[in-house]
């Protein structure tokens, strides 16, 4: 009779220590929430992440990345009755236009000048038009009506640069840009803490946290002037 069969005790014994250790429910809970947290804020910036990686590129790169300026020009005649209505608009003010000259202008140039300060004199207003990638504006002589829409624009890559930088996208893209900043912490903190619970697993862990926070601390100590 061999020793195992003999001394069965010494078997339950063997398959008992060879289980792993159960793991503590609070470490397996916590886990979890924080893969949750982690891949959800990676979905929501991810598109984000992406593009103000790339436009990085770019604006880094901006003088290397010649752009040629295409511009749109377009005139038009403020409808008499209107021009009624524009004259109403008191000299060297910074008022909108009437609601019905911001529609005709929308309609005939596709200008949004709704709501937009303008700078009006005794012969001309003038609404300024500033839009990422490019710029335009819109005239309207007082005595004629003539009218004039200019667009200026440089390009995607300036678009896109505009964007990154948040200049004349407007309030939505603005809050956008807060959340998307939000959901990247979030997306960075989780996976410093994911780093940590597995970091006695994986020796290198720390030293290649180190290293990424060092490397930038001495370029821009020794490299930036």
């Amino acid at each position: 009779m061999t020793e195992t069969a003999a001394n069965p005790r010494s078997k339950t014994a063997e398959t008992a220590k060879a289980k792993p250790p159960a793991i503590n429910k609070a470490r397996a809970f916590w886990l979890k929430q924080l893969h949750s947290w982690h891949w959800i804020s990676a979905g929501l910036a991810l598109a984000g992440m992406i593009l103000f990686a790339a436009t990085g590129i770019t604006l880094n790169h901006a003088a290397q990345i010649k752009a040629t300026p295409v511009v749109s020009d377009q005139t038009g005649t403020l409808p008499a009755p209107l021009l009624t209505r524009l004259a109403e608009m008191p000299e060297e003010a910074t008022a909108p236009v009437p609601d019905a000259v911001a529609r005709w202008a929308g309609q005939t140039f596709k200008a949004n000048i709704g709501g937009k300060p303008t700078e009006t004199t005794a012969d001309e207003v003038y609404v300024a038009l500033a839009m990422p990638g490019g710029d335009g504006w819109l005239t309207i002589d007082r005595a004629t009506g003539e009218t004039q829409y200019e667009v200026t624009s440089q390009g995607w890559v300036a678009y896109i640069n505009d964007l990154h930088k948040g200049r004349n996208t407007g309030p939505v893209w603005y809050w956008f840009i807060d959340v998307f900043a939000a959901a990247c912490i979030v997306f960075a903190l989780t996976g410093l803490t994911l780093l940590w619970l597995h970091s006695r697993s994986r020796p290198m862990t720390w030293p290649l946290v180190g290293l990424g926070l060092l490397i930038p601390v001495i370029i821009a100590l020794i490299f930036v002037h």
